[in-house]
């Protein structure tokens, strides 16, 4: 990662993310294309049932709540992944990607929330009104971004917010949070591009029984996975992009297809594919490219039986779901709630 000319760019040999032209190109393919909508009920949805309002210290639970925007309880502290409760994921709230799905948990419905990460400032991660939403409500939350997004979010009205570069780790009461390596781009409009960083995340409880998440944020498939397995893990859940992988020619730069997911959790859980579950996220809530809403889980399933892992380490989340991790067994089986 460098950050030559302000601008960050990704350090491994591949070609750099598309420019606006191609960006141009895709919307204008997009835009005739046939919509290949799925029927309606084709993204499974449960009831969430995640503790309030907080899990035990030695208890995990992770609870899908659309796109992104994951609740994890972890360490006796509830953390939000991306959170947005946006109708749509764009800069104006009559045009752009509209949710398909409401949030599986409604803001008012949220447990006191003490961490929230984001990877980085693309409208279906980052929604500022969400932001002021979640800060009003919880002004004691602790908030983390990468480089250069702080800015906006502490504008939004987060009050305790701490900008991390690759690597970096803070300590948030009894859970490690360390920000990872990602492939990717940033940028909210024209003049703004990849000038702020993009990333994933890692927490971990620092005393009693070990818990450890991954949550992936948005990239596509490179070296870094098994560099982040090394360092961080082993974890109990990776929370794994699957969705918005078409055209190849526009989107393998910045997204991963369910096969590439597959190959990145096995980067991650090296030795330990039998202990750690693979949370597919970033699918079935927004349409942002040309792959259907509902191919995603499909083609994850198709290839996660060709590679022969167990099935009971896919945690395929209906939208809404929680699963959790209790100890109280010799091999802390994971529970499907």
């Amino acid at each position: 990662m460098s950050a030559a000319r302000r601008r960050f760019t990704n350090p491994w040999p591949t070609r750099p993310p598309p420019g606006h032209n191609n960006v141009i190109r895709w919307a204008l393919a997009h835009r005739f294309r046939r919509s290949t909508e799925p029927p309606g009920g084709a993204v499974a949805e449960a009831t969430p049932s995640f503790s309030q309002p907080r899990a035990a210290a030695d208890e995990l639970t992770v609870t899908w709540v659309g796109h992104s925007t994951v609740l994890v309880q972890i360490g006796g502290l509830n953390v939000l992944t991306d959170p947005v409760w946006a109708d749509r994921a764009s800069p104006v709230r009559f045009a752009g990607p509209r949710r398909r799905l409401p949030p599986a948990v409604e803001l008012r419905s949220l447990p006191p929330i003490d961490v929230v990460l984001i990877s980085h400032n693309h409208y279906d991660h980052l929604d500022l009104d969400t932001v002021r939403l979640l800060a009003a409500r919880f002004p004691g939350a602790r908030w983390f971004t990468p480089l250069g997004v702080g800015s906006r979010v502490r504008r939004a009205g987060a009050r305790q917010l701490e900008e991390l570069d690759w690597w970096d780790r803070c300590v948030a009461g009894p859970v490690s949070i360390s920000c990872t390596p990602a492939q990717h781009s940033s940028g909210r409009g024209v003049v703004d591009r990849n000038r702020s960083l993009w990333s994933g995340w890692s927490m971990e409880t620092t005393a009693g029984v070990r818990r450890a998440v991954y949550f992936a944020g948005d990239t596509a498939y490179c070296p870094a996975f098994a560099e982040i397995g090394a360092r961080l893990g082993p974890f109990d859940a990776c929370l794994l992009p699957i969705g918005a992988y078409e055209p190849r020619w526009y989107m393998r730069y910045v997204h991963m297809t369910p096969e590439e997911a597959v190959r990145a959790y096995e980067d991650l859980c090296r030795g330990n594919v039998t202990e750690s579950a693979l949370v597919p996220i970033h699918w079935g809530t927004f349409r942002i490219a040309d792959d259907a809403l509902d191919e995603p889980p499909r083609r994850l399933r198709s290839a996660w039986d060709a590679a022969g892992f167990p099935p009971r380490a896919l945690a395929m989340l209906a939208h809404g779901e929680t699963r959790r991790w209790s100890p109280g067994s010799a091999s802390d089986t994971l529970k499907h709630s």
